[in-house]
């Protein structure tokens, strides 16, 4: 089956270089960009209620961006400042330089791990041991991050401090796609609420991260390409790898 129209699940590339775009005219496919799930803040009055106060804190680890945007415009609608002296925990290099979006970079101390898997940032954290972390939350989230925190006796919080929510196809939205790229569990959950008799057939799906391949094959759906791998470490080069081979099988 030749594959012609793809979904991914993420917001459209800002930048016109990106590999999605290079991929799309190599094979000739059309790649739509559309989130399944949109993020919120949640307010100051429902943050309050979990009773954590960030200042009795000296370090925030944060797995994504989303947690940055969160936790900083919470810190000002509380009109908390938040100290030079607060260390930061990155999941990735890439979500460590977006913190310069709120704070001058160069001026504070930011670790961040080297793969993207929560096990390669706990060595650095473990360095640090005499500090009292912060973890900004979703609402909707596994225990990993807390289990290895727990586990190597890190002094640390949770608080949710963001929700996900379904971003609702409309009437008028065309859902005719050759495959779905999923990057979340709640965007397998999205695709369950919009399309309650969704039946795979031939579509094609992959994901990234082994937790959203565990929510796909929960929804009982069969899952065609999972990133990242060895051979594959970002989502654009599993479907390079993956058209490639699709390529050679209807030229045989």
């Amino acid at each position: 089956m030749k594959i012609k129209k793809v979904l991914v699940s993420q917001p459209k590339p800002t930048s016109e270089k990106s590999p999605y775009y290079d991929i799309a005219e190599k094979y000739g496919v059309k790649i739509d960009f559309r989130p399944f799930f949109k993020v919120e803040g949640i307010s100051s009055k429902e943050f309050r209620q979990q009773k954590v106060s960030i200042l009795d804190y000296t370090a925030v680890i944060f797995t994504s961006r989303h947690a940055i945007d969160h936790f900083f415009n919470l810190c000002s609608e509380l009109r908390v400042t938040i100290p030079e002296t607060m260390k930061y925990f990155c999941i990735t290099e890439a979500v460590a330089l977006y913190i310069q979006k709120y704070v001058q970079y160069r001026k504070r101390k930011i670790f961040f791990g080297a793969t993207g898997k929560v096990d390669d940032l706990i060595p650095s954290i473990v360095k640090h041991n005499t500090e009292k972390f912060f973890v900004p939350m979703s609402d909707v989230h596994n225990d990993d991050l807390k289990n290895l925190l727990d586990k190597n006796n890190i002094d640390h919080a949770e608080a949710v401090m963001y929700r996900t929510v379904s971003n609702d196809f409309t009437e008028d939205e065309k859902f005719d796609y050759d495959m779905l790229v999923f990057f979340s569990p709640s965007g397998v959950l999205s695709l369950k609420k919009n399309f309650p008799d969704f039946d795979q057939k031939d579509i094609k799906i992959g994901c990234f991260g082994p937790t959203t391949a565990k929510a796909i094959r929960d929804a009982g759906l069969r899952l065609d390409l999972e990133a990242p791998s060895v051979k594959t470490p970002s989502m654009p080069a599993a479907l390079d790898l993956y058209f490639k081979e699709i390529s050679k099988g209807d030229k045989k």
